[in-house]
């Protein structure tokens, strides 16, 4: 698994941790539908707050819709080639690093084991996942921020959402009103601070001179 971190304070990729923010509530907000539409826009979630079972796994579809949404640039989302198959992956790794810097979002598929999070619900197959900046830490560690829509990816998000559907009976998903869904979106990408991010983004430590592992494939 890409080992992945929290935003910190002081982190400066390119683009600017703001002007990600502002992508990101910018395309959040102009989110429309009903409530369980603009849910199924950006976020891969479960039926409840017990994670028994998921509404969807359509990773893909999502990762192509909001890649779509979040890159302002000229060239729109960017979709590289197959990671785990690629020629040079350093080569590849500077193409993705190129768009990011130039205002695309980038379509990152892999290995569910791979690119998802420690306690996803998606551990066979593939997962996607959107990339939107590239930065390095003091230590130079390259990093990319990355956008993970499946809520079950990790400890803190799992304990988000839970905060989000909590009371008797809990709120499921298809009850959210159209309002209350973008404010849940927002939590879940953004946080509820001025500043920072909420569990579904984190930075990504890949490995750019290793191909991605195959993607398994079931028949």
């Amino acid at each position: 698994m890409i080992r992945q971190a929290y935003v910190q304070a002081g982190d400066e990729p390119t683009p600017a941790l703001k002007d990600i923010r502002d992508r990101i509530a910018t395309a959040v907000d102009a989110t429309d539908g009903s409530g369980l539409e603009r849910l199924t826009c950006w976020l891969q979630m479960p039926v409840d707050s017990s994670f028994g079972k998921m509404m969807d796994s359509d990773c893909q579809g999502r990762g192509n819709r909001i890649g779509g949404l979040l890159s302002p640039a000229k060239g729109g989302l960017f979709k590289p080639a197959d990671l785990g198959s690629v020629l040079v992956a350093s080569a590849a790794w500077a193409g993705i690093d190129k768009a990011l810097k130039a205002g695309s979002a980038v379509f990152v598929n892999g290995p569910a084991e791979h690119v998802g999070g420690a306690t996803s619900k998606f551990t066979s197959g593939f997962h996607v996942i959107v990339f939107l900046a590239v930065g390095k830490d003091t230590d130079e560690s390259v990093y990319y921020l990355g956008l993970d829509p499946d809520v079950s990816a990790t400890t803190e998000s799992r304990k988000a959402w839970e905060t989000l559907v909590s009371g008797k009976p809990e709120t499921k998903p298809a009850d959210f009103t159209p309002a209350k869904s973008l404010g849940v979106v927002r939590t879940m990408i953004l946080g509820d601070a001025e500043s920072g991010f909420g569990p579904l983004v984190r930075k990504y430590y890949v490995d750019t001179t290793a191909k991605f592992p195959k993607i398994k494939r079931f028949v």
